[in-house]
């Protein structure tokens, strides 16, 4: 779990310009329906069934890492991804630092508006407004172009879900997407509507580093002309554009039942994650908390660089960090397991290091002082009377940090990791019933550390009586 290179791309490791028999990793979106998005679990999709299908054919196998756009992008420039496949437009700027695929989808974009809103008909209606568009997405670039022209603020969201539910909460007026995209959410009631025209926009390709990965490259190029050729490239779109109202969603009880065992999955890599963080944590936390007690200058200077470092910087920055930019130091991959459990062991490390200095030093001092003029040594003193008084005035800060780490996990969706609130967002993309799958992984997070509060609390009566 912990190796620093498992799955490393295939683009890090040497080998001649033939694919055939490789395996590589391939970043993608999370929330990009039809393009990719999950079903029944299952990773699908435009993107993923002509990534499969050429695969298939040229003789060589894919590892998908649904990642976000953003995200996609980055691990592909930190060569954690030997490739990036997104409904990813291509633009001159992007070929400066990419070498594209020929395009497999000419896209364009339309503008929608909220079902019940009757007031905003075109363009010149925007005036004062502000819209949403997705991140790098050919709507953003599209909106941004004429937002002078009518007068229009754009807002750039990560997600189309987000997108589409800050126009039905009122956040933004219109949303500017992706026809297909559009489409396909409103046929599964997004609850918008579509205001005007397509507008013709850029070619989606699939991307690889300037200079590495030809070989691949080439053979999505080859692959892509054979499906063309024999029909099997219209029958995918056909499948997902055709009549994309025939996935339309179920009941409230059927979704969960759907979402069930994705959902399992999430809340048992939380745990999990939570757990081996956690344990790691608390042994930082013993060595650091004891440095910042120390008579020695050096190891209290040490302890309070570690501390102030991972309390006074963003958990996020650091799963970034550890993720994408410590493979670009030490030229090898890094697992998504490794990034999130180093992120969340040395940020919570730095807060049980405090813990632990003060659950030591709120034990009267006293206590040492009896024990030492009763012939026990500095050491025996702190282990037999001053360590199981602190301990005990520790525990609750203690369990309070493990509730908080497990609700941090959720900010590791933002590498990729499959936690709880990562597979809720993998459902909501593809039925954008936003309020309801999240409810229900509201819900089982509350189950979870309600759970995890009675068994800690009841560890603390049991050995702290």
């Amino acid at each position: 779990m912990l190796a620093l290179v498992a799955g490393a791309p295939a683009s890090l490791a040497e080998g001649s310009d033939s694919v055939e028999g490789k395996t590589f990793i391939i970043g993608t979106d999370t929330t990009f329906a039809p393009f990719e998005f999950r079903q029944d679990g299952e990773l699908t999709g435009i993107d993923m069934d002509i990534l499969n299908t050429i695969a298939k054919e040229e003789g060589f196998n894919v590892e998908i890492r649904s990642l976000g756009f953003s995200a996609a992008l980055a691990a592909l420039s930190a060569n954690q991804v030997d490739g990036v496949i997104a409904g990813m437009s291509i633009t001159d700027e992007r070929k400066a630092i990419y070498d594209f695929s020929e395009p497999y989808f000419e896209s364009g974009v339309q503008m929608a508006v909220a079902k019940n809103n009757d007031t905003i008909k075109s363009y010149e209606d925007l005036k004062g407004q502000t819209v949403v568009a997705k991140t790098g997405s050919e709507g953003e670039t599209y909106a941004r172009s004429i937002a002078d022209q009518y007068g229009f603020k754009v807002k750039a969201l990560d997600q189309s879900a987000s997108m589409y539910e800050a126009v039905k909460a009122g956040q933004a007026v219109a949303v500017f997407d992706d026809y297909p995209v559009l489409a396909y959410g409103i046929a599964q009631g997004n609850g918008l509507k579509t205001v005007t025209d397509k507008v013709p926009g850029g070619s989606y390709g699939f991307a690889v580093n300037k200079g590495e990965n030809s070989a691949l490259l080439a053979a999505f190029n080859d692959g892509l002309a054979e499906m063309k050729a024999n029909g099997e490239y219209q029958k995918i779109l056909d499948k997902y554009l055709a009549d994309p109202a025939a996935a339309a969603p179920s009941n409230f009880f059927d979704l969960v039942a759907k979402s069930f065992p994705a959902l399992m999955t999430g809340l048992w890599h939380t745990l999990l994650v939570t757990a081996v963080s956690f344990v790691i944590a608390m042994i930082l936390g013993l060595i650091f908390g004891f440095f910042k007690i120390s008579h020695n200058i050096v190891l209290r200077g040490i302890a309070t660089t570690f501390i102030n470092i991972f309390r006074g910087t963003p958990l996020l920055l650091w799963a970034f960090m550890f993720y994408f930019g410590l493979p670009q130091l030490l030229g090898v991959g890094i697992s998504v397991w490794t990034a999130g459990i180093l992120t969340l062991s040395l940020n919570a490390g730095a807060y049980v290091a405090e813990i632990v200095r003060g659950g030591i030093q709120s034990v009267d001092p006293g206590q040492l002082e009896a024990a030492r003029s009763l012939g026990l040594g500095y050491g025996k003193s702190m282990q037999k009377v001053v360590i199981p008084q602190a301990f005990k005035m520790m525990t609750p800060a203690l369990i309070n940090q493990l509730i908080i780490s497990l609700k941090d996990s959720s900010l590791l969706l933002a590498i990729g990791f499959t936690e709880l609130l990562y597979q809720g967002q993998q459902i909501y993309a593809a039925n954008f019933r936003v309020t309801e799958t999240l409810l229900i992984v509201g819900f089982i997070y509350f189950i979870a550390i309600m759970a995890l509060t009675k068994l800690a609390n009841y560890a603390d009566k049991r050995f702290n009586k």
